[in-house]
């Protein structure tokens, strides 16, 4: 596929543990593509910024290494991600970057929040992962007492639903389904399941080019 574009940028956006990152870095892998998880770099600001930095200053000062710190995925450094990724200054200071890194000769994936509407809005292919709050909270449940972390359902859960909230309802770059997005809910597939689902949409988008 990469022979045949010199560029192809797949924009997928979604809400917290729906599977987004696990479909992205599949869809990497099976079509030769590099990717960005563009929520850490969100995630690698709020770090800077939980330890005292200024936002804006995080986020301009940001380096490669900031992005593959072990501490990034703490339930901390999520809720602090989820509102740093709401000033103006600090998603602007990251766009540049992101835009860069979707047009890399031989493709690229890109996931967040933002990037089919924002980010690159001319993605060749698009989509919005997404799953009941219930559903992702459960996963997300798992992952944190993987890491050892000390939580419930019910206290992952109301974090989950206050994520949403602040994310689709913020006033800068608000996450929603692109209008040419094609939406794949995992509530109910297995992993291996959505991964396919999603290779499906892509060669089915990139084949209507």
């Amino acid at each position: 596929m990469p022979g045949r574009f010199m560029s192809f940028t797949i924009a997928i956006d979604g809400p917290a543990a729906a599977g987004k990152g696990t479909i992205s870095r599949a869809l990497a892998k099976h079509f030769g593509f590099a990717h960005l998880d563009t929520g850490l770099l969100y995630r690698a600001v709020a770090s800077k910024v939980l330890e005292g930095q200024d936002p804006h200053c995080a986020a301009q000062e940001l380096t490669p290494a900031d992005i593959v710190r072990d501490t990034l995925r703490t339930a901390e450094v999520g809720a602090a991600a989820s509102k740093v990724a709401v000033l103006p200054e600090v998603r602007a200071a990251l766009i540049a970057f992101q835009r860069s890194f979707a047009l890399r000769t031989g493709g690229a994936v890109l996931d967040g929040r933002d990037i089919g509407t924002v980010i690159c809005p001319d993605a060749q292919a698009k989509l919005y992962v997404t799953a009941a709050p219930q559903v992702r909270a459960k996963r997300r449940l798992s992952e944190l007492l993987a890491t050892g972390a000390k939580t419930d359902f019910e206290t992952v859960l109301s974090d989950v639903l206050a994520r949403d909230e602040r994310d689709m309802n913020r006033a800068q770059a608000p996450l929603v389904a692109a209008s040419d997005a094609v939406t794949l809910d995992t509530s109910q597939l297995t992993i291996e399941a959505a991964i396919q689902a999603a290779i499906d949409v892509v060669e089915q988008q990139r084949d209507a080019i």
